[in-house]
């Protein structure tokens, strides 16, 4: 897809017949005047599920996030569909005896995530759900694939990955989000979901994922911070200096079939948002990654930030940069927010 020139500037006025003021002078104005709005429906809501029952088990490293059981997730992602949230993204924390060098849990149909859409699918059956495609929750070295010779092995992963893809649509999900960054992986798993009848799933793309830093929290909530260890995703995930390759990035899923796309992290990469929306102009979302949440509820929490007004005002920068949604772990706090004006 060819990238779209951005709108020109428009002509400026000179003070004092142009007053920008004016229209800020009452509330009433400047509601007419915003340029972007936020709501419920701009939120994806990213949860974690656990094995067992009637437990909920918080995050350490982000506070008044848990990990729960299909039971009790249940119940609060009705919550989030009464809200006006319409999707939720769900990661799950796979016990350590069932993670091997191969992720051969991620192919088994009656995995935890698996159960965890059918439930939520047949009891909340309004919301979307939307599930990764990678390896890392699986594996017990913590990568998103397979590894050989000391290298993530790009297409042997995607093999895998296509038959991931293929078990959680059998199990209803709603949209596959690719996070792997492996090469090829949209157009392979396009294929194998076209071919088994699901050609209504969606893939959400992460198109550009970089490898980053604010991931360790979310890594904390998986419990695959140990198996990765020291070793880092830098030769798949993309480097933080790079936005042109960002661009490359995204045409190429979007060549290959993706639906939407997703930049990851959110807020220090909200350059990369803008580029790519101005590009192509198609469905564009952004993570708001685990450490983002941890910095700013961190900072709520001992009082030196009013969370109020900060959550709503970190959550439109990302539509002001371009973003049609945003998945954020403060939805359900902002949908509130939002709902009491």
């Amino acid at each position: 897809m060819s990238p779209r020139k951005p709108s020109a500037t428009p002509a400026l006025g000179t003070y004092p017949v142009t007053r920008m003021r004016r229209n800020r002078y009452d509330a009433w104005t400047r509601a007419l005047v915003r340029e972007n709005t936020l709501t419920a429906h701009d939120f994806i809501w990213p949860v974690f599920v656990q094995e067992g029952r009637g437990k909920r088990t918080p995050v350490d490293a982000m506070p008044e996030v848990f990990r729960q059981t299909v039971d009790t997730l249940v119940d609060t992602i009705g919550e989030a569909a009464e809200l006006g949230i319409p999707a939720v993204a769900l990661f799950p924390v796979i016990p350590p005896e069932k993670k091997d060098g191969e992720g051969t849990e991620a192919m088994r149909g009656e995995n935890l995530v698996c159960e965890a859409i059918r439930t939520v699918k047949a009891q909340v059956p309004e919301i979307g759900v939307v599930v990764d495609v990678a390896l890392d929750p699986f594996t017990d070295h913590g990568h998103d694939g397979v590894i050989r010779d000391g290298y993530v092995a790009n297409d042997e992963t995607v093999e895998i990955l296509c038959r991931q893809a293929l078990v959680q649509a059998q199990a209803g999900c709603d949209v596959i989000a690719p996070s792997d960054m492996m090469d090829g992986r949209v157009a392979a798993i396009r294929r194998t979901l076209d071919a088994n009848g699901f050609d209504h799933v969606r893939i959400l793309s992460y198109a550009a994922k970089y490898a980053s830093a604010f991931y360790g929290p979310f890594r904390e909530a998986l419990g695959s911070a140990n198996s990765l260890g020291a070793a880092d995703k830098k030769t798949y995930q993309m480097d933080p200096a790079n936005t042109d390759e960002a661009l490359r990035e995204v045409a190429l899923d979007l060549e290959e079939g993706a639906d939407m796309v997703m930049v990851k992290p959110g807020m220090p990469y909200l350059d990369v948002v803008r580029r790519v929306k101005d590009a192509f102009g198609v469905p564009t979302f952004a993570y708001q990654v685990s450490g983002e949440y941890a910095m700013l509820k961190g900072a709520i929490l001992n009082g030196w930030l009013d969370g109020d007004r900060v959550i709503l005002e970190a959550l439109m920068a990302f539509k002001r940069a371009g973003a049609d949604g945003v998945l954020s772990y403060f939805a359900v706090d902002a949908a509130k927010r939002l709902k009491s004006g």
